[in-house]
């Protein structure tokens, strides 16, 4: 079975303008829907980006580790490190018979290497080849080298090793990964997939998406914002686990005393924070409110930004809006591959903390840690074949949106008379120009 792998998903860059952290406005080079296009970014750089805590600001891995913060540069790293030789013994010299997938940074091969442990011992792995273009790709796999070397969790791809070596064509950068033969969460959520992901596998997707990410931001002594949450960033195992990949993105959290990190603006269209769009200001909570982006492409079935839509569908968190003041309409939005009847009140409970994640205020969205729990105790009542939360849950999850909502009434004057508490305070998206 062939992988889409996740690079392939392309992204969108912003460009700062002079005054710091006030980025000029999206921009994307495409205008279909499966994806944005990726634009190289030249070798100069804006200030914002200079003056942030970038992990991929260095240009070599060695450079890099002597110039990071001591939490992560005294980190051992165990990857693995592989010549070209090796890599193209490994992919049958990069055959276009073994490709996975293409995207703005190079080919992901499927490719076939031996255990140090058991020579014996075959792995299926993911060859990620970085083309020479620009520099951008460069910066993107240090980062990766830098952060899947020292960090691993069972919700995270595991890198296995790396490759900068010289041949007949200059330097190789390739990324060597765990091979996740079924595909990415995205995938599975299109209509290209041949069989609909059932909904218990939405909701442990969902549950292994809010751990990676808990991990990231809360369970290490140094944080790390993903910055680029989204379906195809989420790949599942041969057991169906799924695990966030691609952190060429990630940036290292602020440091103790700071707020947020300055950065010029990147993601993926449809996914980034509002607060993050104007200002550039990079907190964890940008994390969160993508995550609530993919609760509701779960709930669904339909991408963020879709212009193959007609025009009032094709802005997700838009076309959402007048359906969830009560369940008859609610149900209008689900994804109709999924039995109504049977999801029905699993899927409200989700989309309640969707809303909580996608609240506009950055400061009043809950930490992932607390997402967790509460879309732990939704993936642990649908074992039931009723799929209803236990009542203690219920309470616990709309007792503190509705303390959460008291607490923020003068920010909610704008609502519209029939619009039901539940999903008052889900962003209205304004700010995004495409």
């Amino acid at each position: 079975m062939q992988v889409v792998w996740s690079g392939i998903m392309k992204c969108f860059p912003f460009h700062s303008s002079d005054k710091k952290d006030e980025p000029k406005g999206l921009q994307s080079a495409s205008g279909r829907s499966d994806s944005s296009t990726y634009v190289d970014v030249e070798g100069r750089r804006c200030g914002s980006e200079l003056n942030s805590q970038d992990i991929s600001d260095s240009g070599s891995v060695e450079s890099l580790r002597r110039n990071a913060p001591p939490n992560l540069s005294q980190r051992p790293s165990n990857l693995r490190v592989f010549t070209v030789s090796e890599l193209k013994s490994a992919t049958k010299n990069f055959s276009r018979s073994v490709m996975l997938g293409e995207g703005g940074f190079g080919c992901v091969y499927q490719g076939v290497i031996r255990s140090v442990d058991d020579p014996s011992r075959r792995i299926e792995v993911a060859v990620k080849q970085l083309s020479k273009r620009g520099v951008q790709g460069h910066r993107e796999w240090v980062t990766e080298v830098n952060v899947l070397g020292i960090v691993e969790h069972p919700n995270l791809v595991k890198l296995v090793g790396y490759c900068a070596d010289d041949d007949e064509r200059g330097i190789q950068r390739l990324l060597i990964y765990e091979y996740m033969p079924n595909r990415s969460v995205e995938h599975h959520l299109s209509h290209r997939a041949e069989t609909p992901l059932p909904w218990n596998r939405r909701l442990k997707i969902a549950h292994d998406a809010a751990r990676g990410l808990t991990y990231l931001h809360e369970e290490m002594d140094f944080q790390i914002i993903f910055r680029d949450f989204k379906s195809s960033n989420i790949l599942l195992d041969d057991q169906w686990n799924a695990k966030l990949s691609d952190f060429g993105l990630a940036r290292l959290g602020p440091s103790d005393g700071l707020t947020h990190v300055s950065t010029a603006v990147v993601g993926t269209m449809g996914y980034a924070a509002p607060e993050y769009l104007q200002t550039g200001r990079l907190t964890s909570k940008n994390d969160v409110w993508s995550y609530g982006v993919f609760l509701y492409e779960l709930i669904t079935g339909r991408r963020p930004l879709d212009r193959n839509r007609p025009k009032g569908e094709q802005k997700l968190l838009e076309w959402i809006k007048p359906y969830l003041s009560d369940t008859k309409k609610f149900q209008l939005i689900l994804d109709p591959r999924l039995d109504k009847k049977q999801v029905i009140r699993s899927a409200q409970r989700l989309a309640t903390i969707a809303n909580r994640c996608l609240v506009k205020n950055p400061k009043n969205r809950p930490k992932m840690s607390e997402v967790l729990e509460m879309v732990n105790g939704i993936v642990e009542s649908s074992s039931d074949t009723n799929s209803q939360l236990p009542l203690k849950n219920v309470s616990r999850i709309e007792v503190s949106h509705e303390t959460e909502m008291r607490n923020t009434k003068k920010r909610t004057m704008d609502q519209k008379p029939r619009e039901s508490n539940w999903f008052v305070r889900l962003w209205r998206p304004k700010l995004i120009r495409t």
